[in-house]
């Protein structure tokens, strides 16, 4: 191009020829960042986990389901492994670690992990000869396991990616744990022993370190939960269609309650402890009793195969994964009615919250 015009003229025509040039040499170099930078805030917002997530195994489809629990909706999958059962999320929430179960036709020895970040498995944990883990839980920073086809409970430390302890229980199918936040106490369930185990850390005991002791309760106890202040147990038992109550302190039975279930799945208290929440995988319905007084207050049919139940981390709501019909039913605690619906893959069972 030929410049007509004065001297200056020229010279300011030059200056800003070379800045202009400069600028789209420098936007060349650095559009290959702008896009990066671009992408990873729209993947942001449309898949990456949110700081507050609602995890669901899908079992049938071998996945695991991200959930925004404002909208209802799935916000990403990741592959859960084989038979995947039940879920715990780390701490910082960046990692869940899923239960690869198979007991019943090919029992699995696996804990499956996945980056919630990113939504992509990890290698898996392999458990050597412990088989079948189902039941999970998250203290300390280390995953707590059962593993029912070799009768034991075990620990995983996800700092040292190692096994880093191991107890034999010696009851059949010990199916799901609770450990109390200081691991100085396992409760686990046994369906097949029709107990339930109570585990203390005992310096006195044997080499073990610990001691447990076993309760006799109903018939296939399978869902558990702990009460609030760790004063009682209560076992759904899932072959007689009743929930025995147990004394922590005595360690005995104190009062059996006929719900008439068909298949009572899992027990949950509320956080307050003033309710409990039974699903029936038989029926479909959420059995809600009254703690204190002990009794039922209201029945809901959700649908068909009502089976994990998660409380929100305020409280206001339950979560229970409606299986057959491939979706969570939304429970107000309050008005005990339900107020929304999250549609699932197929079979969705165990669920964990994931707070970032």
């Amino acid at each position: 191009m030929r410049f007509r015009g004065s001297s200056g003229e020229l010279k300011r025509f030059r200056v800003v020829s070379f800045a202009m040039t400069r600028t789209r040499l420098t936007l060349k170099r650095l559009w290959p960042v702008l896009f990066a930078c671009a992408l990873l805030f729209s993947t942001t917002a449309s898949a990456q986990t949110p700081s507050s997530t609602l995890l669901v195994l899908e079992k049938n489809d071998k996945t695991l389901a991200a959930v925004d629990p404002t909208s209802l909706k799935v916000l990403a999958r990741a592959p859960a492994g084989e038979d995947p059962h039940e879920v715990v999320a780390s701490q910082d929430g960046k990692y869940a670690y899923i239960s690869n179960y198979g007991a019943f036709r090919n029992p699995q020895h696996t804990i499956s992990i996945v980056d919630l970040i990113t939504q992509k498995a990890l290698p898996p944990v392999d458990l050597g000869t412990l088989l079948a883990p189902h039941g999970l839980a998250m203290v300390s920073g280390k995953v707590y396991f059962t593993a029912e086809g070799s009768k034991a409970i075990g620990r995983y430390d996800p700092a040292t990616h190692k096994i880093d302890w191991t107890l034999g229980l010696g009851q059949n199918r010990t199916h799901m744990l609770v450990v109390n936040n200081d691991d100085n106490r396992i409760f686990t369930s046994n369906v097949n022993s029709d107990s339930i185990s109570i585990i203390d850390r005992d310096p006195k005991a044997d080499v073990s370190g610990w001691t447990e002791d076993v309760i006799p309760v109903g018939k296939g106890p399978e869902g558990f939960d702990v009460s609030p202040d760790g004063k009682e147990v209560w076992a759904a038992n899932s072959h007689d269609g009743t929930l025995s109550i147990i004394d922590v302190a005595s360690r005995t039975v104190v009062q059996t309650i006929d719900l008439h279930n068909k298949f009572s799945n899992r027990v949950k208290f509320t956080h307050d402890g003033k309710l409990v929440l039974v699903s029936d995988l038989g029926t479909g319905d959420l059995v809600v009793l009254d703690a204190a007084a002990r009794k039922e207050i209201k029945r809901l049919k959700l649908g068909k195969g009502a089976a994990g139940i998660l409380i929100a981390p305020d409280g206001e709501h339950a979560y229970i994964a409606v299986s057959a019909d491939n979706n969570i039913a939304v429970v107000d605690l309050k008005t005990l009615t339900v107020t929304g619906r999250i549609a699932t893959g197929n079979g969705p069972d165990g669920m964990a919250w994931a707070n970032h």
